[in-house]
């Protein structure tokens, strides 16, 4: 059977106020919040610093260097977006730049995400434009070969589908599915007003090993105290 390479018109999002809240709780803070789970891995990192974005994911599985189906998922994100971009196998190439980060900011997109690498970056930090990739690469790409668009694709082994949201910082990128958006909220919130309680016993003074009742979990595990070793 011939493989099908789609592009879907219409996605669900996630309702906009829970994605705006998750924009300002921070990576770190919702991946523990949600179990530690939506981590898409270290090797996707920031090209600017002091960035924190939310957004629907439209998602691209493209063909490792050959950018076409990125121009074809400009056209599919909306206001309030992340695009998503993924390879069918392992790819260095700078599959975007400037130019469709221009096209993808017309439309009121929030970012980029993608498994692959981007060139002309120090234009894309003096327009705004955030970007986590894998990789910065001035390796040129083609226009030539099939993918598809608002599938579901692995991003770093993680399974993103169109319409979850899409948190990146700092830290690194995490993924929330669209149904969990608003649990994932109340519990990031939860954790931020937890932390900072602790924070304060921590700043005054009191040991974690007491707060978190980690002398119990030390001696289960016979690790001794002593004064000291001779010799």
């Amino acid at each position: 059977m011939t493989e099908r390479h789609l592009v879907v018109r219409n996605i669900d999002r996630a309702a906009a106020e829970a994605i705006d809240a998750l924009a300002k709780l921070g990576t770190a803070t919702i991946h523990e919040a949600i179990g530690r789970r939506g981590f898409a891995g270290p090797h996707l990192r920031p090209i600017q610093q002091g960035v924190s974005i939310a957004g629907s994911a439209v998602t691209v599985s493209s063909h490792p260097g050959d950018n076409l189906m990125i121009h074809a998922a400009v056209e599919m994100c909306q206001a309030g977006d992340v695009l998503v971009v993924t390879n069918t196998a392992p790819s260095t190439h700078g599959m975007f730049g400037d130019l469709l980060a221009g096209s993808l900011m017309a439309r009121g997109v929030r970012g980029l995400v993608i498994d692959a690498g981007v060139r002309d970056t120090a234009d894309l930090r003096a327009m705004g434009f955030p970007v986590w990739s894998q990789y910065v690469s001035c390796q040129g790409t083609v226009k030539a070969s099939a993918g598809s668009v608002n599938v579901p694709v692995v991003l770093g082994g993680l399974t993103v589908m169109p319409g979850d949201v899409v948190c990146a910082d700092d830290d690194g990128v995490v993924v929330v599915a669209r149904t969990a958006a608003e649990e994932a909220v109340r519990l990031s919130e939860a954790r931020i007003a937890k932390e900072a309680a602790t924070r304060k016993r921590l700043n005054a003074g009191e040991l974690g090993l007491d707060i978190y009742g980690l002398r119990a979990t030390l001696a289960a595990l016979g690790v001794e105290y002593v004064d000291r070793i001779d010799g």
